[in-house]
């Protein structure tokens, strides 16, 4: 089956080397995530750009340690704009809305050469102090980026037949 060698090729990278990423590749990477679909077009994001050694470090601490994020390059915090919308299908929108933003970020990476590994788990209260975020937004995800200090294999995917229902469950 064809398809594009990002999505063929993109795992989480949880080891980077130790070097800073160009002011352009950021801006495409940061473009990529502009440019996803959202509910109603509404944008509600906003993305924090994290390369200071210190910040990351301590974005490492909230993140209960994970290694990756004081490692990489880059690591964005995605937040949102607006928890309160709530989707005709009775859905919150925010968290739909950064996990496209974020695979269109990914994959943006993933094509410049770079990988990525997206961070759910983290003391959000932690993050937005240390970032200054409003009170009522929120950090939905870290993405760390950065150039990989090893890429690992490819963790094995479910078959499609587990997967895929046509017409039906």
């Amino acid at each position: 089956m064809e398809m594009l060698p990002e999505i063929a090729n993109r795992r989480s990278i949880r080891v980077y080397r130790p070097e800073p990423l160009a002011d352009d590749v950021v801006k495409r990477i940061l473009e990529a995530g502009r440019r996803a679909p959202s509910a109603k077009n509404r944008q509600t994001w906003r993305f924090i750009v994290v390369t200071d050694r210190e910040k990351k470090g301590k974005l490492a601490e909230a993140s209960f340690g994970q290694e990756q994020v004081d490692q990489a390059g880059v690591v964005f915090a995605l937040c949102t704009t607006n928890v309160d919308y709530i989707m005709p299908n009775n859905q919150p929108s925010h968290p739909v809305d950064i996990g496209i933003a974020s695979a269109f970020m990914m994959l943006q990476a993933e094509h410049e050469g770079l990988g990525s590994c997206p961070v759910t788990t983290f003391q959000e209260a932690d993050v937005k102090v240390l970032l200054s975020v409003p009170h009522k937004m929120r950090v939905v995800m870290l993405l760390a980026v950065g150039v990989p200090g090893e890429r690992g294999d490819l963790t094995p995917r479910f078959p499609p037949e587990r997967v895929v229902g046509y017409e039906h469950w």
